[in-house]
């Protein structure tokens, strides 16, 4: 089943990445045409995030529909990111996709990604 392999892939990313320092899985689902992976983790800095996505199987392909990815200190009191494509922001550009940075006010637009994509970003921030 092809969502089944596309959360496997999730949690190899996750265990795999240098800046993952622990991972707690939430909750996970694979469907024949659908699928749903939440977990919270810890970063090698000590930082949170919480990572979640529902995402459809079409053409053999995992494709997300929607998401939330959020960032923030290690005492989860203030925020460094949180992409999503919840649709509240329809004049900027890509929308629905868009991050807030640094608190929830600030935001700008994003792009679709996925917690694989995610991963990527994250550790590009932390090696910087």
């Amino acid at each position: 089943m092809i969502s089944a392999y596309y959360i496997a892939e999730i949690k190899a990313k996750l265990l795999a990445s240098w800046a993952v320092n622990s991972v707690a899985i939430v909750k996970e689902r694979a469907m024949l045409e659908s699928g749903y992976f939440r977990a919270r983790l810890t970063l090698k800095n000590g930082d949170f995030l919480e990572v979640v996505e529902f995402f459809t199987v079409l053409d053999n392909r995992c494709i997300t529909e929607s998401y939330r990815y959020q960032w923030m200190d290690e005492t989860q009191q203030t925020l460094r990111k949180r992409w999503d494509n919840v649709e509240h922001f329809p004049n900027l550009p890509n929308f629905p996709h868009h991050v807030h940075i640094g608190e929830e006010s600030n935001v700008e637009p994003s792009c679709l990604i996925n917690i694989l994509e995610l991963i990527d970003l994250i550790e590009k921030d932390l090696h910087n």
